[in-house]
């Protein structure tokens, strides 16, 4: 009985051994965060506002990776599969929540296969056209809708994402027709509105406030339930006479499921300490964005009770990929 005993307590010590070896041994090489979008949009901006601060925060380099397509699906599902030590992880967003339902054939489950870390930000939404547009207002644009469907373009950061189901929304709320033109990220979405060769998008602030700014585009309203802070004089779409739609885009890091407990703790202590500082604060209000820094369940619980609202929006726009 005597070695029984003797036999637990060994095998106890060598546990809590064990897992304070990987709390000291974490972080031994560079950590890679995996941005599924290209370079310049919400995503990667985010990421490398945090990589640097956690770099010196852990003392490893942090590296940003971009894995964009397919709607930001090939970023995620190569994080699924990466080792569970901590070193990769993704910069998710809504747009994780949304394929769940829009894509049949996922190779990982976004509940199932992720540790949630903290939501870095909310960033509102906003509907925009260029400057040289004749629309100056959401009703010209519902009009122009349903006078000759289809061709009037929206534009997305790809099939599945937030920007694509706010457009989907937008046309069942408004019996609009409107052409949905899946880009790869914002850089190139805002380059071809620019150009005129799409009529409007419905991005996230972030990437076209500048041109917001300097004039070449016009900002018609924003998608979120309450006007942004950054644009105070812009409606939402609510205001502009289209119910129900209340859409935003949050960010967040998350690991591969299997990640030790520990490092996952050590990671929301680190970023959250990185979100609220008056610097990173200061970054985000300049790109529109509202900083987060929540707790890895509270993350857990919106990506569930968001799942489940866009599986509703994505059945009734009878929008699916198998």
């Amino acid at each position: 009985m005597a070695h029984k005993f003797t036999h637990h307590v060994l095998a106890a010590v060598l546990c809590g051994a064990t897992g304070f070896a990987s709390a000291q041994a974490w972080p031994s090489k560079n950590v890679t965060i995996v941005v599924p979008f290209p370079a310049g949009g919400t995503t990667d901006v985010l990421a490398r506002a945090v990589s640097t601060k956690l770099s010196a925060a852990i003392g490893q380099p942090v590296i940003v990776e971009n894995k964009p397509g397919a709607g930001a699906t090939l970023g995620a599902a190569a994080v699924a599969k990466a080792s569970a030590d901590g070193h990769t992880l993704l910069m998710g967003a809504v747009h994780h929540t949304v394929a769940t339902s829009f894509y049949k054939n996922l190779s990982y489950s976004f509940e199932k296969d992720f540790a949630p870390i903290t939501t870095v930000a909310l960033v509102p939404n906003v509907l925009v056209v260029s400057a040289k547009a004749p629309y100056s207002s959401v009703n010209d644009l519902v009009a122009a809708g349903k006078a000759s469907p289809e061709k009037l373009s929206y534009g997305s950061n790809g099939n599945g994402t937030a920007q694509h189901m706010i457009g989907t929304q937008f046309q069942i709320e408004t019996g609009a027709k409107v052409l949905h033109v899946p880009y790869k990220g914002s850089a190139p979405l805002t380059t071809d509105l620019l150009g005129g060769q799409v009529d409007m998008s419905f991005d996230t602030i972030t990437p076209v406030l500048p041109f917001i700014k300097d004039g070449k585009l016009k900002a018609l309203a924003v998608t979120t339930a309450k006007r942004s802070s950054t644009l105070p004089d812009v409606p939402t779409l609510q205001e502009a006479g289209i119910p129900n739609i209340a859409i935003g885009t949050w960010f967040g890091l998350l690991a591969p499921a299997a990640t030790p407990r520990n490092v996952v703790a050590r990671l929301n202590t680190e970023v959250v300490k990185i979100i609220n500082s008056p610097e990173f604060r200061k970054q985000m209000q300049d790109i529109g964005a509202e900083p987060v820094g929540n707790k890895p369940e509270e993350m857990a619980r919106q990506i569930k009770e968001e799942t489940e609202k866009f599986a509703q929006l994505v059945k009734a726009g009878k929008v699916t990929l198998d």
